[in-house]
């Protein structure tokens, strides 16, 4: 039977962990009424992970695994789960049993309401002070920077819809911008209130290092999101403002200079006003090339510039009105 709900979970090294995980989603799951899968994708772990999970595996004919060949990261977890997942609904959770199962309902009831995305708000973090400061400052510039607002872009539980699941390409640290990178698509996001429950067995593997990947790939959606298809408004704005900046500085450096007869040669002004007009000029012709470069990436694929939420028979009845008179 084809599952309705997928729940998608990346581990690394929580041999302490899966049999406690696999219990509780168990149980939880099999009091929705609905058929689902566990996919739990193993990122390469080294401390026998596997080996419990292929275990659980023989066991569960609802439990899936999925094992990469080395670790690749959250985000490459996430999206290889993704691409196997057969659900209606996916679900997506940590591995460290901080992420409570027990609230896959509450996140589910929230979806049926007509939401594209329901994302899990850790209200009482059970974390240290030196991730709950950073973390709440990303949650706002993140939100400023995408529109998209929520309060807690860093957690991992959510219920997601297959049409959205289907179009997401994710990269880097990118599955924490999952709601902001649908929302290109026109989703509805939604966001709960959640359990969270401190971390009791393995280590985190997590680090500063994440703050500064996660700032980067910020830049990276807010690119995406707003010149993904016309980079040639961003780079041939600002190069018609350089451009421009610099030709009038040039323009009057020459009329002094033929006009008054003043020198201009050891003048600094004249160097910045070729710095400027030839920057606009580079600034145009890459935007220009970018532009090329995303028309192409999008006509020699197939891909579409839009996303079609549902196409309702009675917009296609004329057409079919018209082939059959002919």
């Amino acid at each position: 039977m084809r599952p309705e709900v997928s729940v998608v979970v990346p581990v690394y090294n929580e041999a302490d962990n899966v049999d406690d995980l696999h219990r509780q989603l168990t149980a939880v799951l099999s009091g929705l009424g609905r058929p689902y899968e566990i996919l739990i994708v193993d990122d390469g772990s080294s401390d026998g992970t596997l080996d419990r999970l292929l275990a659980l595996e023989v066991r569960d004919p609802a439990l899936r695994v999925l094992r990469l060949r080395r670790n690749f990261g959250q985000t490459a977890a996430f999206s290889a789960g993704f691409d196997h997942a057969r659900g209606d609904v996916v679900v997506t959770s940590d591995g460290d049993l901080q992420n409570d199962p027990a609230d896959i309902p509450l996140l589910l009831a929230k979806l049926d309401e007509g939401f594209d995305i329901v994302c899990g708000w850790r209200k009482h973090r059970k974390d240290p002070w030196s991730k709950k400061i950073p973390s709440f400052f990303a949650n706002r510039l993140i939100s400023w920077a995408t529109g998209v607002q929520l309060n807690d872009y860093g957690c991992s539980l959510k219920a997601i819809r297959s049409d959205v699941v289907r179009n997401l390409r994710l990269y880097g640290e990118m599955h924490r911008f999952i709601p902001a990178v649908a929302s290109w698509m026109g989703v509805s996001v939604a966001e709960v209130p959640v359990n969270h429950r401190p971390r009791t067995r393995g280590t985190s593997k997590y680090g500063i290092g994440r703050t500064v990947r996660v700032l980067l790939d910020l830049f990276t959606v807010k690119f995406l999101g707003v010149y993904g298809t016309r980079p040639s408004h961003l780079f041939g704005l600002m190069g018609l403002a350089s451009g421009t900046t610099g030709f009038a500085i040039l323009s009057y450096l020459a009329y002094i200079r033929l006009f008054a007869d003043a020198a201009i040669g050891g003048r600094p002004l004249l160097l910045l006003g070729a710095l400027l007009f030839l920057t606009g000029v580079i600034l145009v012709s890459v935007g220009l090339v970018a532009e090329l470069l995303v028309r192409t990436y999008h006509e020699s694929q197939g891909k579409p510039t839009y996303f079609v939420r549902e196409m309702r028979p009675t917009e296609a009845a004329p057409r079919e009105a018209a082939l059959t008179r002919h």
